[in-house]
């Protein structure tokens, strides 16, 4: 760009602007979770900042933002050390999963369908399978829709490398995430979801048959780093614990979601606790994947502690 820097920081500012909220949502598949997303998305602002004379204008901007955002992921693992590959169900173990807010991709003519639908819990969960560089190869690719030789460039490799980045992706992807495309999409909260939610929310002070009655035979709840409760009588027993607990009904990834505040005998305050992503089916609670710490419930705009 040949502007003022004046004129180039007033571009920078407003193209940022247009794509933050699609590249946040970019930046979540990437790491799982919405706190790392923060932090690669304030990163990747940095690094256009201090890159925003050498942008000529040949990609678009979005093209460039999603670059940077990509590569400030990758740099961010190199920098975390050497990771584990899964054994398991990652939403069983992993503490870096967590919920993404759907009141943070509220319809936007600026966040692309792509960005609003691809963010179903179970291909999120299964995207963490892949080393970094598969996995930034397979969203760019096959969610949305880069060419090799683009992905080649951001990545700074070779098209051939990039293709077998793809295929170790596809072949391991194939065994952990729907087979369907369509299952990836974010599901659609329905009015019997709302009210099953509603219900759930309000069945602690009502009794453990309460909540029996809401659950599935093979109802299963994940908490990482805690195993998981399966079955209705061990997570009816699970549910049903006498404890003082505040709860926000909202939705996360497509689905009826809580938000949980405990308050411990003795506390002066209700502290933020975890959030419960619901999978439900046939007017049943089949699945209650629990998010444990404060940092998932600051994702919803929520306080890390409430009076009384």
């Amino acid at each position: 760009m040949s502007d003022s820097p004046d004129e180039q920081a007033v571009w920078l500012q407003r193209a940022f602007d247009e794509h933050r909220r699609e590249l946040h949502v970019h930046c979540y598949r990437l790491a799982g979770n919405v706190t790392d997303a923060d932090d690669l998305v304030q990163e990747t602002f940095l690094r256009a900042w201090r890159a925003r004379d050498r942008f000529e204008g040949r990609a678009s901007a979005r093209t460039w933002f999603y670059r940077i955002a990509t590569n400030v992921f990758l740099d961010s693992r190199k920098a975390a050390g050497h990771r584990t590959v899964p054994y398991g169900d990652p939403l069983e173990w992993s503490i870096e999963l967590g919920p993404y807010p759907d009141a943070l991709l509220a319809d936007d003519p600026q966040t692309g369908l792509a960005a609003r639908e691809t963010v179903e819990l179970a291909v999120i969960a299964a995207l963490m399978y892949l080393p970094p560089r598969q996995r930034a190869a397979f969203v760019l690719r096959d969610v949305y829709g880069w060419t090799p030789q683009e992905i080649a460039a951001a990545l700074d490799t070779a098209v051939a490398a990039v293709n077998s980045l793809l295929q170790r992706a596809r072949h391991t992807l194939r065994r952990r995430a729907p087979s369907d495309p369509k299952d990836w999409r974010r599901p659609q909260l329905t009015s019997e979801d709302e009210e099953i939610l509603r219900r759930y929310a309000n069945a602690n002070a009502k009794g453990p048959e309460t909540i029996r009655a809401l659950l599935a035979e093979d109802v299963r709840i994940t908490m990482p780093p805690e195993p998981p409760v399966v079955g209705i009588d061990a997570a009816a027993e699970f549910l049903g614990r006498p404890l003082d607990w505040r709860t926000f009904p909202t939705s996360a990834n497509g689905r009826p979601a809580l938000i949980n505040y405990l308050r411990r005998p003795g506390s002066p305050h209700y502290e933020a606790l975890v959030v419960d992503v619901l999978r439900i089916e046939n007017g049943k609670i089949v699945e209650s994947n629990a998010f444990i710490g404060a940092r998932h419930v600051a994702a919803f705009s929520m306080p890390a502690t409430l009076e009384p």
